[in-house]
This record gives C-alpha cells, structure tokens and sequence, in this order.
C-alpha cells in the first residue's frame, strides 16, 4: 500500500497517514484515561478533606489506585506514545516504520490499559500505585500493565526505526531538530523503564498466579521505582521538548544554544533516572554510600541538566520578543507575550511551576536528612502533583489546543475558556501542591483515608493548621478537578461537533497555527536576555532559602537525640 501524505495549510506541517491516525488513536486513548482518573481524584480529594470524607476505607483504596494508574501511566504514556510519533514522522517529513506493528502496539497498550482498570474496580487489586508487595493484586491486574509496556515499548522501537528510515532516505538535513532530540531522550529512558518494570512485573505476576511462593519486598520495591520513579523522567523529557516546541510555534523562537541544550537532555539520560533512590532512603538494606552518590552527587547533575532548560526556554523567547521590538526594560518582552494564547500560558505555568514546586521540592526531599522530614507524608504526592501535573499534563494541555486544529482539522469550541483555562486549572494545582507539602511538614501521613485516626486507641492530636492545609487541599483540587473536566469536556465536543476545517481555511480561534519561518540570515548577534536571568537569580534565591528553612526544621528535632 503506498505511503500517503498531506501538508497542513495552517502550520505546514507534513503528516504521514499511518502515523496521523496512530497520533489521534494516541492522544483520544490518553484523555479517555485522563477522564476516568479526573473521575477517580475528585473521589480521593473529597475522602481527605477532612470536613466531607466522602467515601468509606475500601472504595477510597480502590479509588486511589485507579487515579494513580491513569493518571501516572495511561494518560501520560499513551500521549507521550503521539508526541513520539509526531516527534519523528511529522518533523522529520518521513513515512513511519512499521506501520502494522505500530498498530499492533497500541492495540496492546489499549487492552493493557481496561484490563488493569477492569482489575482495579474489581475492588480486589486495591494495591495502589506502588503495588507493594506483600500486598497482592489479582494476576489481570499485573498482565495489563505488563501487555501496556510492551505496547509502549514496541512504540519506542517504532520511533527509532522512523529515525532511521528519515536518516536513510535524507528527509531532513543536518542534526534532528531538537524537539526531535528531546523525543529521543525520552524514548531512551522509556526503554530502561520499561525494562525495569518487566524485571519485577512479571516474576510478581508468576507469585500472583501461584508459580512463585515470594517476592522480597525490599528487593521488589527497590526495583520497582525504577520504574516508578524513571516514568516521570520519561515525562520530564518530554515535557520539556513540548516547552521548545511551543516557543517555536508561537514565537518563532530558537534555542539560545542547540549545544547546550542537548547536553542537558544528555544528562537526563545519564543521570536522571537515579534519583529515584530518594523514594527508598528510608529503607533498610541499602549502603549509606549508594545513598549519597545516588541522592547527592547523580541527582544534581539532572537537576542542573533542568536548571538549563528552566533558563534557555524562556531565554529563547525573550530573545525572540526583542528581535521584534520588545526592548523596554527588563520585562516588556514577558509582559507583551500573548497571554491569551492557552498553548503559551499553559507552557509558561507549566514551566514555572515545575522548576518554583516540584524542582524545588524535588532536590530537598533528596537529602537524606531532611526526607525523614517528609518521607510517607502527603509533602511526596505534594511534590509529584507539581511535576506531573503542573509540569507534565498542563504542557500536554497546552499542546492540545494546537493539535486539535492541525491534527484532527476542527475548530475548537468554546474559545473564551481555553483563554481561562490554563489560570483555572494552572493555578489552582498550584495551591493543592503547595498545601499539600505544607501538611506534610506537619506530618499528615499520605495515602491514609483518614488524617485524624477516628477509633484509633491512640488519638493524635493535629494542630489547627493540619486541618486548614487539607481542607484548602479540598476547596482547590475540587477547583482543579472541575476545570479539568471542562477541558476535556471542551477537547471532546470540539473533535465531535467543531467546525470541520477545508484546507486553506483560515481559524476565528486566538491560536496561531502558521510556523514562523526562519529569519533569512538570522541576527549575527542575538539580543542579550537580561530579564531571563533576573528570573533565574529569583529562583536561585527562592531554591536557597526554602533548602535551608528545611535545616532550620530538622535542627529543632535534633534536642531529641
């Protein structure tokens, strides 16, 4: 069957017809998943705000599970599985390698996803994210995820191998472009991840089934987070190609060094997935000295690798709001950027909310000293809330409003809420991450049902601002859980009933959709970017004192000793 093609009008981009329909299969599997986990937070938000405890012990754990499944795995994998696609096939104007087995693997990665779902709701494979054992889940539960991995896995490999089906038949000139890169990186740790996931999954799948009579729980959760932990750096990735992306898309903007950047993205494969060993400091079993150099010396070198690409983004545009004449001051180029436009809000939000919490946040809770501060306590999905879902889902969120038009060719409905909806949703998981790391500094334990221990023989007394921070962690997820509904509800209706657009047809939508061409020549100097480092000197700032308030914390436990 003979490859087919189609030029967008509206942003030039070329789309290959095998990989356009796996890209829309990709991204509709992945906001499904994102609904039922949306569905499944509201119930989790609801249990621990204190004043409502909506649902009882069992269903709250199956709840949980649920929401972390489709939030943490389906939603991101099977939208980063498109960013792949696109990443490769469409940048690179090439056919996609393998079309059949391309289908093949998201069929797999769609049975793996309702199988593991039909486990959960089952109410018997109540296990959480983590699925400790000894904890054990029914054997449906471990073979879905095994059969998504695999599916996602095959992808990755369908990935390299458009790679090289562009290098071979010189689609593109030079180095990939650097989203492309950045796609790679991703795809690179997705491989050691899932690979991670198929040295513990499957002999815990075989104990599930009867064939294996134990797992070590200390050797299974060891590996594990490195799957657990190593996804997330698949989304940090990714997410950050996506940043690049739309700093190309609605300002033309180019990386202040391709050289710099990609060295980043290269210590992200070298080093980023070791600081999962933060989750486990607190297990015995493991050698103070893997500890440090893994918490310690690795970790910074990713969190440096992020420093960069905090500071190059943003650089980028400022570089290129002056070329267009933005040069008041240290911030007209910030102030006079478009934010109306919901791809560039939502990438902004994203970014600095991902670097302010989660990166923060992050780089404290890898002292081993301060995470028995916080460790098991409500501060760690505080954290991850901040990079997953201010870092990660608001950027895919973003890149939706793009997509829907250039790649599902409709117009998006309701236009005035995508202009709110980056502040809405944005903002409001803001204030859940920052109150859930404030009750978590108290102490409130994570992924019990209920902080106050009713009937306990021992009642622990919380002080009055425990009750505060998770009541505000209610008010604001329900915030978040709503306007994240809405945007679904906004995506879905848009791709239903949205104008169908006729190529060449021009948008009544607040997007621009027409790539920027090169400046002939471009600058011989580009402009300086004063207000980028300005930004970064506020960070620095922020990131030192918030690192030794946390000294200050432990210092008053010390008198205990």
């Amino acid at each position: 069957m003979a490859t087919t093609y189609r030029i967008c009008p509206r942003s030039g981009l070329q789309f290959n017809s095998d990989a356009e329909k796996l890209m829309r299969w990709h991204a509709v599997a992945g906001v499904l998943s994102l609904l039922v986990g949306g569905i499944m937070a509201l119930g989790v938000i609801l249990t621990r705000w204190p004043a409502v405890k909506l649902l009882e012990a069992d269903t709250f754990y199956m709840v949980l599970t649920a929401h972390g499944l489709n939030m943490l795995i389906f939603w991101i994998i099977f939208f980063e599985m498109a960013v792949l696609l696109f990443a490769s096939s469409t940048l690179l104007r090439c056919r996609l390698a393998m079309p059949r087995l391309a289908w093949f693997s998201f069929w797999l990665m769609a049975i793996g996803a309702v199988m593991t779902n039909i486990a959960v709701f089952q109410g018997e494979s109540s296990v959480m994210f983590t699925s400790y054992v000894p904890m054990m889940a029914k054997p449906h539960f471990y073979l879905g995820i095994i059969l998504f991995a695999v599916g996602a896995l095959l992808t990755c490999f369908i990935f390299l191998g458009t790679l090289v089906v562009a290098k071979s038949e010189k689609t593109y000139e030079g180095s990939v472009p650097l989203v492309t890169f950045g796609a790679l990186t991703a795809c690179i740790i997705a491989i050691f991840t899932i690979a991670s996931g198929a040295i513990i999954l499957i002999p815990t799948l075989l104990w599930s089934l009867g064939y294996i009579r134990e797992i070590d729980s200390l050797m299974y959760r060891t590996v594990w987070w490195a799957l657990g932990h190593s996804s997330q750096q698949v989304n940090v990735s990714a997410h950050v190609a996506i940043w690049y992306a739309i700093a190309a898309i609605v300002f033309g903007a180019k990386p202040m060094s391709e050289k710099v950047s990609r060295t980043a993205y290269f210590l992200y494969i070298l080093f980023l997935q070791l600081a999962s060993a933060h989750h486990i400091l607190s297990d015995p079993g493991l050698g103070s000295e893997w500890k440090v150099v893994n918490t310690s010396y690795f970790m910074y070198f990713a969190v440096f690798a992020s420093m960069i690409h905090g500071m190059t983004v943003p650089g980028a545009i400022e570089q290129a709001q002056r070329l267009k004449g933005y040069n008041k001051g240290l911030f007209e180029w910030l102030r006079k950027a478009p934010w109306g436009n919901p791809a560039f809000s939502s990438m902004f939000l994203s970014l600095v909310g991902f670097g302010f919490l989660g990166g923060i946040s992050g780089v404290m809770m890898g002292a081993e000293q301060l995470n028995m501060l916080i460790h098991n306590t409500i501060y760690v999905p505080g954290h991850f809330h901040a990079t997953v879902v201010i870092g990660t889902t608001l950027a895919f969120m973003g890149l939706t409003y793009f997509l829907v038009p250039v790649l599902f060719k409709r117009e998006l409905l309701f236009p005035g809420y995508a202009k709110i909806f980056p502040y809405l949703f944005g903002l409001s998981m803001y204030m859940v991450a920052l109150v859930m790391m404030g009750a978590g500094t108290l102490g409130v334990a994570r992924r019990h049902w209920d902080m106050s221990f009713a009937g306990a023989p021992m009642a622990y007394e919380w002080p009055g601002a425990a009750y505060l921070m998770m009541g505000l962690t209610g008010i604001f997820g329900t915030i978040a859980c709503v306007s994240g509904g809405l945007w679904i509800l906004q995506i879905v209706f848009s791709l239903l009933f949205g104008k169908k657009l006729e190529e060449g047809e021009k948008l009544s939508m607040p997007i621009p959709l027409t790539l920027p061409a090169p400046t002939p020549g471009g600058a011989a100097h580009p402009p300086a970017t004063p207000g980028t480092m300005v930004l970064a000197l506020i960070f620095l700032t922020a990131f030192i004192l918030y690192y030794f308030v946390n000294w200050k914390y432990l210092s008053s436990l010390w008198g205990m000793a």
